[in-house]
């Protein structure tokens, strides 16, 4: 397994980690990526532990905390071998400060995700999205106080806009506080619309990307084909899905499938394997969330590392994913002379 450092960190992680949205199912959203117990995550867990992958990815909203709480029996001990990644921000309850990122909600949504994974701390700890409503300030000293009690090793964000991310870089700058590592955004073949800002930005400030859905919510996992009826069993079917595919129109798609077809005769390797390698090649990216909801997903996305696509496989990705930037990014793609970074802009 190859290991990264996150971001402007210390912290080396796996290429691969292992997300547990699939763990509980406890209601019909969730119940449709997965629902694996205890039994079957223990045996993911080891599963992932032997090929080297020591991160796993949590929130404390997948299932309600149900997902935490069976990812904290899995890893029962085991905990001084293994790295845990959680989140907070979104609402658990109907009670009006049961969400967001205020000091209130952090300090009791962390000592909550410490109980449910029955640790005494979180490795890295990510705000799930940017709360408009508190002060960045408010935020960011509460994180920094969680880091120096000891409860948090990082902290990162996940979702965050440009200028939220900036903005909070900066924030953390002026009063010396623990910055963002790392930001954990949507990026795949299919959705590449985090080249335009959050990629430079992450260039520039050293933020490392851990990458979700990484297939497009199996959309690039080779069941979907042209004229062919879409698979019934996939999560986006069943309403598991909250990807937003914007620019992903079906021919774009199938266009996609048809070269990574191609690429799978010349490597003997699968569409998925091929889509993930294809990430781990982009800059800035640290680490890809990988998800299984059982053992053969699991050992068939592991395959997607210990080998490389090579430079002309991947220009034939970069040439039939690419997508037209929004303003101003189209704009600014016309002058390349100016970029600090423009092989962004022209396929790397």
């Amino acid at each position: 397994m190859e290991y990264r450092q996150l971001g402007n960190s210390g912290l080396r992680v796996p290429v691969l980690s292992f997300g547990t949205a699939t763990f509980g199912g406890s209601n019909e959203f969730f119940k449709a990526w997965g629902s694996t117990q205890v039994d079957e995550a223990t045996r993911l867990v080891n599963l992932c532990l032997d090929a080297g992958v020591n991160l796993f990815d949590t929130a404390n909203v997948y299932s309600r905390g149900l997902a935490e709480e069976i990812l904290g029996k899995a890893i029962k001990g085991l905990r001084d071998k293994i790295l845990i990644s959680t989140k907070a921000t979104f609402p658990m309850t109907d009670e009006i400060n049961d969400f967001g990122s205020s000091a209130f909600n952090l300090i009791k949504s962390c000592e909550d995700s410490l109980k449910r994974l029955g640790t005494d701390h979180i490795d890295i700890y990510h705000m799930h999205g940017f709360d408009a409503n508190t002060p960045v300030e408010e935020t960011l000293k509460a994180l920094d106080n969680l880091i120096q009690s000891g409860k948090v090793r990082y902290i990162a964000c996940s979702n965050f806009s440009g200028w939220h991310l900036m903005k909070s870089l900066s924030v953390s700058e002026r009063y010396g506080w623990s910055k963002y590592i790392a930001h954990q955004i949507y990026y795949s073949l299919l959705n590449r619309d985090a080249e335009w800002e959050l990629m430079p930005l992450g260039i520039n400030q050293q933020i490392g990307s851990i990458i979700w859905s990484p297939l497009a919510s199996g959309k690039l996992s080779g069941k979907y084909r042209r004229n062919q009826p879409l698979p019934a069993d996939a999560r986006v079917a069943q309403g598991g899905s909250p990807v937003v595919n914007t620019s992903a129109d079906e021919e774009r798609l199938y266009n996609i499938i048809d070269v990574l077809d191609e690429l799978a005769q010349e490597t003997g390797k699968t569409a998925s394997q091929i889509s993930l390698n294809w990430l781990l090649q982009r800059p800035t990216v640290a680490n890809i969330i990988i998800g299984a909801r059982n053992e053969e997903q699991l050992k068939q996305n592991l395959g997607a590392v210990g080998w490389n696509l090579t430079i002309d496989q991947v220009k034939k990705l970069d040439k039939v994913s690419e997508i037209l930037p929004t303003y101003p990014y189209w704009h600014q793609r016309q002058f390349p002379m100016l970029n600090a970074a423009p092989k962004l802009y022209a396929g790397l």
